[in-house]
């Protein structure tokens, strides 16, 4: 795998520092408007500056985006409720790209996948924390919070009628199974929201357990054999891939490696080999292009799976190497 000249590279590292610290403020920003929305004047148009930034950043690089989403779906349990939000928002954005959906419905998805949880922000994040099951009162407010998030969203003067049914239904009993195109509007897109909502909570640590891995996520959600008529999983699979970029994967001749980037092959990403089979760390992580040669990818991994920690600046590299290298696809 070859770099770029000097130049170039330290130019694609300050890119990719830039989007870090991009993708940091916006979850940031998002946080502060979900904590306290009646106290954020103009809700819903600094919601939708949010939407447009989402887009800015999936629209430079969407292979650093999932990048950085996953390793911070991975790392992140202080603030669960908007990091869960920013992730599911941001597979929204990419699969409405996949799905071809209007520009009206893709708005409507995303808006709803940053505010279906509103009513229920502080005990979310309480939930993530907790290692017991949700009590009883908890549980209550966990089924009432659609209905809920959907009366404070009217408070907070959103008019979108499409972006209120998907919040008020995304926990709904999905429709009969039927192509998406027949479906109405709001069906549709609480259906696309349901899937991405469950496997934005599955690779998700919490306290009472590990996130599991992306691959294992999918197939809870669209069964062992991802079938081409589940529209949401089979363009989840086309989109993300069962080894996004930013998840773990163990190759078949033993190492540990960071998927970096898709290739046109959902089972051959580009990947950078950070541990070896005895355990022991590569000293500057190796690239390595599995659409191109072996060693293959045997199996995804969940974050938990790690016997030994990777070292912070072997994360940093990695993300300097999303930045330099290209796209394999």
């Amino acid at each position: 795998m070859s770099f770029a000249p000097a130049a170039a590279a330290r130019t694609a590292d300050e890119k990719y520092e830039d989007l870090r610290g991009l993708w940091a403020d916006l979850e940031t920003a998002l946080a502060l408007l979900l904590s306290a929305p009646l106290q954020v004047p103009n809700f819903s148009t600094k919601l939708r500056q949010l939407d447009r930034w989402l887009q800015d950043l999936v629209a430079q690089d969407s292979d650093a985006a999932l990048f950085l989403m996953f390793q911070l779906a991975a790392d992140s349990t202080v603030g669960y409720s908007a990091s869960h939000a920013l992730v599911s928002a941001t597979l929204c954005q990419v699969l409405a790209q996949e799905l071809d959906l209007p520009a009206h419905e893709r708005q409507a998805l995303v808006g709803a996948a940053f505010t279906m949880n509103i009513a229920m922000t502080q005990l979310q994040d309480q939930l993530a924390l907790q290692r017991e099951p949700p009590s009883s009162a908890q549980q209550a407010q966990i089924l009432r919070h659609p209905l809920e998030s959907q009366a404070l969203l009217v408070r907070l003067f959103v008019e979108d009628p499409l972006w209120l049914e998907i919040v008020a239904s995304h926990h709904a009993p999905p429709p009969a199974a039927a192509p998406l195109g027949q479906l109405a509007p709001s069906e549709r897109l609480a259906r696309i929201l349901a899937s991405i909502d469950r496997y934005a909570a599955m690779i998700s640590p919490r306290k009472s357990r590990s996130g599991r891995s992306a691959t294992d996520s999918v197939r809870a959600i669209v069964g062992s054999e991802i079938a081409a008529q589940d529209e949401v999983g089979y363009a989840l699979v086309r989109t993300v891939g069962l080894c996004p970029p930013g998840t773990l994967v163990r190759l078949d001749n033993g190492d540990i490696a960071v998927v970096l980037r898709r290739s046109s092959q959902a089972h051959h990403p580009l990947v950078a080999r950070v541990l070896k089979a005895g355990g022991r760390p590569y000293t500057t992580p190796a690239l390595h292009d599995t659409a191109r040669s072996g060693p293959r990818i045997q199996a995804a991994l969940a974050r938990s799976a790690l016997t030994q920690h990777i070292a912070p600046q072997t994360l940093a590299l990695l993300g300097v190497y999303v930045g330099r290298s290209s796209p394999a696809h």
